[in-house]
C-alpha cells in the first residue's frame, strides 16, 4: 500500500509536465540507474525489465535522446548512402535499417549519390563536420584505394562487392555462390541455353561476382559458355532488362532460360518476353536476384535469390554502433546468408 502511494505521488500531475526517468523509477520501485539500463538495452533481469517497461508505458515516458546524445558528444543521426534510393532492393533495405536504428535511438539520414565520385567522396568524408555519427555506404564509383585514402574518422560500414577486404567494416553476401545456385537451378530443370543479363566491366563489382558464379555453374553442369547469351546492362533498371531480352529473342537460336542479375532486370525482361509471345516458364524460364516485393506479386511470380536483407541491415548497424562506441578492432568482414526462392517463373523440370 505504501508503495502504491509513493508511486502515485511521484507521477506527473495532470499532464502538466512530461514524465521523467525518476518518475519511472518510483513507479517501478527501482533505481534510476536500473531504468537507464533498461532503456539502453543493458543486462537487467526479466521481471525487473518488464516492471520498468510497464511503468514507462503507464506514464508515457519518452527518453530525451537529443539531450543524451549531446552529453555523449553525438548527433543521434546515422547516414545510409546508396546510388539510387528508388531501386527496390535499396528501398527495402533502407526501411529495415531505419526501423532497427530507431530501436537504438538513432535517426537515419538517407543520401543518394547517383554513383557520382564527388558525392561519394563527400559521403566517405563524414558528410560534413559533426553532421552524422556514422555512415553505412554502398559505393559505386569508389574503389578500395579511394576509401583507404580517406582522412575522416567518422565510423564507416561498406555494403556490396565494390570495396571488400578492408579498409573498413564490410557486409555482403557470397554473390559468386548465389549466382552459381541460381544458374544451377536452371540447369537442373533441363535448360541448356541459359543466358545472363547484367554483366558489367568493373573488376570488383557485384556484376562481376555474379558473372563468375554463372560461368562456374555452366561449367559444373557440362554446358558450353555461349558469349552471345551473355548480355551487358548499363544500369539495373526494367528498361535495361527489356532491351536485353529483345536482343536475346532475335538470336538465331534464342535461349531457353535467363538468369538476370537483379529482379528489376528480370521484370523488364519478362515484359518483353510476354509481348513477343513467349510463355514463361514453358518457352523460357527466368530467375532474378534480390527477392523484391514486385517479383513475389508479378504474374508469373519470380524465382529469385533472396539475400537475408534483415541480416544485412542488422549486421551493418551492429558494426557501425560498435565503431561509434570505440570498439577497437581490425576491419571486419560479415557474410550474410541467402536462399533460392523457387516460384512460377522457372517452373518444374523438363523431361529430356
Amino acid at each position: 500500500m505504501a508503495r502504491t502511494s509513493a508511486s502515485s505521488a511521484s507521477a506527473p500531475p495532470g499532464g502538466r509536465r512530461s514524465a521523467s526517468m525518476k518518475d519511472v523509477a518510483a513507479r517501478a520501485g527501482v533505481s534510476v540507474k536500473t531504468v537507464s539500463n533498461v532503456i539502453n538495452g543493458a543486462s537487467v533481469g526479466a521481471a525487473t525489465r518488464e516492471r520498468v517497461q510497464h511503468a514507462i508505458a503507464e506514464l508515457g515516458y519518452r527518453p530525451n535522446i537529443s539531450a543524451r546524445n549531446l552529453r555523449r558528444g553525438r548527433t543521434g543521426i546515422l547516414a545510409l548512402a546508396v546510388s539510387e534510393v528508388d531501386v527496390p532492393y535499396f528501398a527495402e533495405l533502407a526501411r529495415l535499417i531505419v526501423d532497427m536504428a530507431e530501436e537504438h535511438g538513432y535517426t537515419i539520414l538517407i543520401d543518394q549519390t547517383g554513383g557520382d565520385p564527388k558525392r561519394e567522396q563527400y559521403v566517405v568524408n563524414g558528410m560534413g563536420t559533426r553532421l552524422v555519427d556514422g555512415v553505412i555506404f554502398s559505393p559505386v564509383a569508389m574503389d578500395r584505394l579511394d576509401i583507404a585514402r580517406r582522412r575522416d574518422t567518422t565510423p564507416l560500414v561498406l555494403l556490396g562487392e565494390r570495396v571488400s577486404a578492408g579498409p573498413a567494416d564490410h557486409v555482403a553476401i557470397d554473390n559468386v555462390a548465389a549466382a552459381r545456385a541460381a544458374t544451377a537451378h536452371l540447369a537442373s530443370l533441363g535448360r541448356r541455353r541459359i543466358a545472363a543479363i547484367g554483366v558489367q566491366d568493373h573488376d570488383q563489382s557485384t556484376a562481376r561476382m555474379r558473372e563468375t558464379g554463372y560461368r562456374a555453374a555452366l561449367e559444373e553442369a557440362g554446358l558450353p559458355v555461349d558469349e552471345s547469351l551473355i548480355v551487358p546492362a548499363r544500369q539495373y533498371h526494367r528498361r535495361d532488362g527489356a532491351e536485353a531480352a529483345a536482343y536475346l529473342t532475335e538470336l538465331e537460336e534464342p535461349p531457353d532460360a535467363v538468369f538476370c542479375f537483379n529482379d528489376t532486370l528480370a521484370l523488364g525482361a519478362m515484359r518483353t518476353l510476354y509481348d513477343r509471345g513467349y510463355r514463361i516458364p514453358d518457352d523460357l524460364a527466368v530467375v532474378g536476384f534480390d527477392d523484391i516485393d514486385d517479383g513475389r506479386y508479378n504474374v508469373p511470380s519470380l524465382t529469385t535469390i533472396s539475400p537475408d536483407k534483415a541480416g544485412i541491415a542488422r549486421s551493418a548497424l551492429r558494426l557501425l554502433l560498435d565503431r561509434i562506441e570505440a570498439v577497437d578492432s581490425a576491419p571486419r568482414e560479415v557474410t550474410v546468408s541467402y536462399e533460392l526462392r523457387v516460384r512460377e517463373s522457372s517452373g518444374s523440370p523438363r523431361r529430356v
